[in-house]
């Protein structure tokens, strides 16, 4: 393995597997120890046959014993090494760091990339023996996140970690990310200097325009332009090259031809240069990457519009952008710099700014995930707006957003996701699972307030940024004309809310205060008669009624009168206006839109963030597994495997499978409905044959041995050589039919799916889906996400049926290897459930950790 990594100032590192050339390396980093750490390290002062352990180390005729090391440039800041105890799924784990990188990091870096690699060799747990006195080292094992136990004996603590990376531990590691990943990102938009290279002396060229919006922004740091033919660009003095300027930019703007942006990123490598933003396009991505790693800068672009930040303390506009940046709580991210444009220029007429932009383009390095990090941490931020057209790591993307979103919004566009290479859709759930619903899923679950347009967008940024979040999504229409008030309520429908009933002393109210010939039930026509005060304390009214949780008002200006004057805000619940014309503010506090129906879908942005904040988060502890029986059936198989091997790898994760018994021949098959003693259900196992019941695979109610002997002659006759084997099983009892499967993304993982099971799920498309892990909440809404959920639950067990939704989760996740599973029919009953049918397809799959911290090096 060879990756680059950040420490926590910042800084980057590369991680890499050492060998038998690294000896000298750690020679030097073992014998620079101080003589406490050699005590520490080896339980000695003076370490006996030190040459011939580290060779030992990196032997290659030891190959239990594996060692990586952390290194910036050709220097070796520190190593950790695990041995495996033979014959076992343990291995014994040891540190060493140099002394003076001992508070950046370095080893508890390398211990996460150290368990995750051994992890994918199958090592279950490290054990490690430390001295009472090293209580750093004891932090650095406790501080990991993982399941640890420790056993003091003597002046020796006994240290063992279990590696399974449970939630605990995937918490730690994205704060330690998020810590680091911050203080790198403060080159970006906290730089105190900053170079434009290739600053053009033509007001038309984009170098020029960069520097022009630094300047005309007032940027706070010190300004340098590079140019070789010019003295002075925009007033800021020019140098010749980077090595000539005065002092090492903290940040480099590259406005250069593609061919030579490597080139100058490797000299601002050089001269200690920290960041970069390659505005130029068409860049040797390769060769940029490279030059960015070796001398461990970050990197936004190529291809972008640039970055900006309106904070006070950096004015940075270092885009070419027209026009300045406009203060403001909204982050945004995108890699279209045409959409950047768009939404600040549509934010800036609404006077919502931004508190810093971030156009990734072709995102290199520096990407949303990054970028949601800082925005974690930046109080300036208020609301996040993302535009992404495709996701580098979407696993880790789902954690970092959901744990942002809990804070504060976070938006996103959607955009066109492209296929990530064609799945055979052999399976229900597989025909599911296209791009989009698999993105629309890591949004929903992760708190993503997924938009359409940059209409929609700022829309919602708009009423989040404006307006409390409701307590319901019971509504109230409030209008001066009927017929937009109608419409109103119609929209709001289509958006899922619901129309408030109102409270009979709220419409006895309304009647005091309006014409007869005005209508008090919902929507509330006041008639165009009545003026702004009046209409403001109908408001009032609406507002008091508990059974409303938000008020849309829908008002026209006429030759009586226009009572738009009198729309304000409530106590505690969002109003939202509409009018014809544009959106905009109104008494710079209530959003108001051009129509009623733009008002109705930016309220219901308002209560799915309010629904999404409300649900509960926790992860199901799940009992009854048996992880190594399920390890070793899919480790021997490879294709869709035979149903006996399917029944106890559902078996070994506490599914509800119907058992069966798989014959091989008329006469094995009688004996097994025998044993049975009842009526019979016969499937034949034949090359091929996916879908059992439309290839005529299935006899059901076999009840006789002359029977069961027929329909075993009749595959034999159907289906030829292809005929492996016939699987009997007892009838199962009658019950409603679900499907449940899972499809496994290579960036994603694995999906869930569920909906109407049996025949109903060739005619039906009627489909929930979510991505795992699942959350009991994300259970329920796979539960209850089909159309036809009302109807199949009533009077059955949910829990059961939730319970087998996180257990094929939990399958899916543990096992990589399970690429496609079916269960088809799940049969519910009144007191539980039953898998009556699966199918589950195993291929070759690699143990990726999308949670590893490391930046992208190809």
């Amino acid at each position: 393995m060879n990756a680059a990594a950040l420490l926590t100032d910042g800084s980057v590192v590369t991680v890499r597997e050492l060998g038998a050339e690294d000896v000298p390396a750690l020679l030097a980093l073992h014998r620079g120890l101080p003589v406490e750490d050699q005590y520490l390290r080896f339980f000695s002062t003076s370490p006996r046959q030190l040459e011939d352990f580290v060779e030992r180390m990196v032997s290659p005729d030891a190959p239990r014993h594996v060692v990586l090391g952390a290194f910036r440039g050709d220097r070796l800041l520190g190593a950790a090494s695990y041995v495996v105890v033979r014959a076992t799924d343990f291995a014994e784990v040891a540190l060493v760091v140099s002394h003076a990188e001992q508070a950046h990091g370095v080893g508890t870096l390398l211990l996460e990339h150290l368990a995750s690699l051994a992890r994918s060799r199958g090592v279950r747990r490290f054990t490690a023996e430390v001295l009472t006195i090293n209580g750093r080292m004891l932090r650095v094992f406790t501080d990991l996140g993982l399941v640890t136990s420790i056993v003091p004996d003597g002046e020796v603590i006994y240290v063992e970690l279990v590696l399974e990376p449970g939630d605990h531990y995937l918490d730690a590691v994205g704060e330690r990310e998020s810590r680091a990943d911050v203080a790198s990102l403060t080159h970006v938009l906290r730089p105190g200097s900053i170079a434009v290279i290739g600053a053009g002396r033509s007001p038309a060229s984009v170098g020029h325009g960069v520097l022009r919006n630094l300047v005309e922004g007032d940027f706070t740091g010190d300004l340098y332009a590079v140019n070789p033919h010019a003295k002075s660009v925009a007033g800021v003095d020019c140098y010749a090259s980077v090595g000539e300027l005065p002092e090492a930019p903290e940040l480099a703007v590259l406005c250069v031809p593609a061919k030579v942006v490597p080139a100058v990123a490797e000299e601002c490598g050089r001269r200690g240069v920290r960041a970069l933003v390659v505005i130029s396009s068409g860049v040797d991505a390769e060769e940029l990457l490279k030059a960015v790693r070796a001398h461990g800068m970050r990197l936004v672009g190529p291809n972008c519009l640039g970055v900006s930040t309106s904070a006070p303390a950096v004015r940075m506009n270092a885009t070419f952008a027209p026009g300045s940046t406009l203060a403001g709580g909204v982050g945004l991210v995108t890699q279209s710099g045409g959409v950047a444009i768009g939404v600040q220029e549509e934010l800036r007429r609404l006077g919502l700014g931004l508190s810093s932009l971030v156009s990734t383009g072709d995102k290199l390095d520096i990407s949303s995930n990054d970028l949601l990090m800082w925005w974690e941490h930046d109080q300036d931020t208020r609301i996040v707006a993302l535009y992404l057209e495709s996701f580098g790591n979407p696993r880790k993307f789902a954690r970092i957003a959901r744990r942002v979103a809990a804070a504060k919004p976070v938006l996103a566009i959607r955009a066109a996701t492209s296929e990530a290479g064609r799945r055979a859709a052999a399976s229900h759930t597989a025909s599911t699972a296209t791009p989009s619903v698999t993105r629309n899923a890591l949004f929903r679950q992760a708190g993503v307030i997924a938009v359409d347009s940059v209409p929609e967008l700022t829309d919602a940024v708009l009423a989040l940024s404006r307006q409390p979040l409701p307590g319901g999504r019971s509504v109230a229409v409030l209008s001066n004309a009927g017929g937009l008030g109608v419409l109103a309520a119609d929209a709001c429908v289509r958006q899922g809310l619901h129309m408030a009933v109102l409270g009979e002393k709220t419409r006895k109210a309304l009647e005091r205060l309006v014409p007869a010939t005005a209508s008090v039930q919902n929507p509330v026509d006041t008639t165009a008669v009545v003026d702004e005060e009046t209409f403001a304390r109908c408001l009032d009214v609406i507002g008091a009624d508990p059974a409303v949780d938000a008020v849309i008002t829908v008002t026209v200006p006429t030759a009586l009168g226009d009572p738009t004057g009198g729309v304000h805000d409530l106590d505690g619940k969002p109003v939202l206006a509409a009018r014809t014309g544009q959106t905009e503010l109104l008494h710079g506090q209530v959003p108001c839109y051009a129509e009623p129906a733009r008002a109705a879908a930016a309220l219901a942005r308002l209560v799915e963030r309010a629904d999404w904040l409300a649900r509960p988060r926790e992860f199901a502890r799940l009992g009854r597994i048996d992880l190594d029986a399920a390890r070793a059936v899919v480790a021997k198989g490879r294709g869709w495997l035979p149903p006996d091997e399917v029944v106890s790898l559902l078996t070994a994760f506490g599914l509800p499978a119907l058992g069966g018994t798989l014959a091989t021949t008329a006469e094995h098959a009688v004996a097994a409905q025998q044993a049975y003693d009842a009526p019979v259900a016969l499937k034949a196992m034949a090359d091929d044959l996916l879908h059992k019941s439309r290839g005529g695979g299935v006899e059901l109610g076999v009840s006789c041995p002359d029977a069961v002997a027929r329909a075993v002659r009749g595959f034999q006759e159907r289906f030829g050589d292809r005929l492996r084997g016939v699987f009997v099983q007892p009838m199962a009892p009658f019950g409603r039919e679900l499907l449940v499967g899972v499809v496994t993304d290579e960036k994603f993982g694995p999906l869930v799916v569920t909906g109407l099971g049996g025949v109903d799920t060739d005619v039906l498309d009627d489909r929930a889906a979510a991505l795992a892990p699942l959350s009991t909440a994300d259970a329920d809404d796979l539960l209850h996400g089909f159309r036809a959920a009302g109807h199949v639950l009533a009077g059955t067990d949910e829990e059961a049926v939730r319970q087998v939704l996180l257990r094929v989760a939990a399958l899916a996740g543990a096992l990589p290897e399970v690429a496609e599973l079916d269960i088809n029919p799940l049969v519910l009953t009144g007191t539980g459930c039953l898998v009556v049918d699966a199918r589950v397809r195993v291929a070759p799959a690699e143990h990726p950790d999308p949670f590893l911290r490391r930046l992208r090096t190809t």
